[in-house]
């Protein structure tokens, strides 16, 4: 697909773009509407797809759990393996579309891997997730930052606490959800190991706060997140931070998304997911 259509896309996901301004200008491009109309189901997630491990997979126990911050109640998909006994926890932070089939099939993944797998839905004190994607965008920018943020640390000795539990606790999270690893990162939880992908850097002068070791992945394409690449990696050299950076040439924002046909990246996905397992594995253990 032509990087241009793409590049829309990206716009339109993470700005205040509407779906009819998008829509206008993805005609404008395509040469008409019925060639847009064609090209959203593969420039848009398609949640069917959303099945690498299944739901009723046998080897899981999968099931919604919440937990309470300042009055708030907090759920979220909770994934681990049958047969008791303790493993370290892994937080699977959505993207901006909340907490979706997509993100529950991660969390099974990240299940399967060994871990406790807990993927909170930030969109709780509204309601929850809604199934309109756009709605769901909406919401999360309209959520208190601060406030948000507050919530997803307290996942943080919610898992440790779990009965399964070794108490180590890593966090893996994408776009959204990216950025607010390296927020929970550097918020003075026990987070042990942050693994980012394609998620907005904090600033400089927060860096020094930052107490976990971190995986940073990005995609080479992704010129709006990359930006900030050098000014971050610049702060973590200077404060003498545990990190990996690793940058998938050719890749685009969203490559892990397997349920989204126009960015998804098999080849990209996998050496991340490996490298990902590897670095949380390192760093939970004990």
């Amino acid at each position: 697909m032509d990087q241009k259509y793409i590049d829309l896309f990206d716009e339109f996901t993470h700005g205040p773009m509407t779906r009819r301004d998008f829509m206008e200008r993805l005609a404008k491009m395509a040469g008409g509407a019925a060639a847009a109309a064609a090209l959203v189901p593969i420039l848009q997630n398609n949640y069917a797809e959303a099945g690498i491990v299944p739901e009723d997979d046998d080897r899981l126990v999968t099931e919604m759990a919440t937990y309470e911050v300042d009055g708030k109640t907090m759920s979220g998909y909770l994934a681990r393996l049958k047969g008791g006994g303790k493993r370290p926890g892994v937080i699977v932070i959505h993207e901006n579309r909340g907490l979706n089939p997509h993100i529950k099939d991660v969390a099974r993944r990240m299940a399967l891997e060994g871990f406790l797998a807990f993927a909170p839905d930030a969109l709780s004190p509204v309601g929850g997730t809604p199934a309109d994607e756009d709605r769901a965008r909406e919401l999360i920018y309209e959520l208190d930052g601060d406030a948000t943020l507050a919530r997803m640390v307290a996942a943080v000795p919610f898992l440790a606490s779990h009965a399964e539990s070794t108490g180590k606790v890593g966090a893996i999270g994408f776009c959204w959800g990216g950025g607010m690893v390296n927020k929970v990162a550097a918020a003075g939880t026990s987070l042990a190991a942050g693994v980012p992908y394609y998620g907005r850097q904090i600033p400089a002068e927060e860096v020094p706060m930052i107490s976990a070791p971190l995986c940073l992945q990005y995609a080479g394409l992704d010129k709006r997140i990359n930006a900030g690449i050098d000014e971050y990696v610049a702060a973590l050299k200077a404060n003498d931070k545990t990190y990996e950076l690793h940058i998938y040439e050719g890749a685009n924002h969203a490559f892990n998304n397997d349920t989204n046909e126009a960015r998804y990246d098999k080849e990209a996905a996998d050496l991340a997911w490996g490298r990902t397992v590897e670095f949380l594995k390192g760093h939970l253990a004990g």
